[in-house]
């Protein structure tokens, strides 16, 4: 197989994951020598089930501590399993933090990363007295009053085409800042008022760029910040000292990539 995942085998066949997966205990997506990762834990499973090593090359590289509730990876198999039963194969094998939801057979020129038309991410910020239990390896814990509209007015500054220099973290890959955000908006999750739900959705992303966005919008909530702070930072001119702070990784999951040729 290319290093790229582009070609396997001529009888390989190529097949879509569909993963959930608590982020909380792995080191991120890819696979590292410093801890458990999504994709080595993936890998073994599979080689469990198929009988062979097959790399997995998933959609992006989620950080340490990030969340997915449907991130996409692909991998080429020895052998066919009829679709529907690789998710209970390789569950059998998983650890609780790590589910296949789906599997697809899909043609060889399909790439999980490359094929991507953009994802979606939702931060979720706990906004209340005191922090829950239950849930607090999936949201940041934020207290005080947090004006949710003056948020939800300022996240809109980030729809489009901007450099968004300001908003990245230092160590990241040197690639260029410009990036295309479809929709950007803030709410109170429904059923549960303390719960404050930051939705990005954008073609591609820079390193930590959301949790940035997501401190960016607290500072507005907490009136540290306006709108038109956001927007002066995203013509190029801003430097990251500038944003809000970069929200913990907790808080933070990829809920849905897109494509145009796969569904579930």
């Amino acid at each position: 197989m290319s290093e790229e995942g582009r070609s396997s085998a001529e009888s390989d066949i190529r097949i879509a994951l569909l993963t959930e997966y608590d982020g909380t205990d792995f080191v991120g997506f890819q696979r590292q020598d410093n801890g458990r990762s999504v994709q080595q834990t993936l890998e073994e499973a599979v080689e469990k089930v198929y009988g062979r090593f097959c790399r997995i090359y998933g959609c992006s590289r989620t950080d340490s501590g990030v969340h997915a509730r449907g991130h996409v990876s692909h991998v080429d198999v020895p052998f066919a399993i009829p679709a529907e039963k690789i998710p209970l194969a390789l569950n059998a094998v998983l650890d609780d933090d790590l589910v296949v939801i789906a599997a697809k057979e899909m043609p060889k020129e399909f790439h999980a990363r490359f094929d991507s038309k953009g994802k979606r991410y939702c931060y979720r910020v706990r906004n209340a007295k005191v922090p829950s239990a239950i849930d607090r390896r999936t949201e940041a814990f934020v207290p005080g009053s947090l004006d949710v509209e003056a948020m939800d007015d300022a996240a809109k500054a980030f729809i489009g085409t901007h450099d968004f220099s300001a908003f990245r973290a230092q160590g990241g890959p040197d690639i260029t800042p410009i990036r295309t955000m479809k929709d950007v908006y803030v709410k109170r999750a429904e059923g549960d008022p303390d719960l404050i739900e930051i939705t990005v959705v954008g073609e591609s992303f820079l390193y930590n760029m959301v949790r940035i966005m997501a401190g960016t919008l607290v500072y507005v909530g907490q009136d540290k910040m306006t709108r038109g702070e956001i927007e002066k930072l995203l013509t190029g001119e801003g430097v990251r000292k500038e944003a809000g702070k970069t929200m913990p990784a907790k808080g933070l999951t990829l809920e849905e990539v897109f494509y145009e040729d796969l569904t579930w």
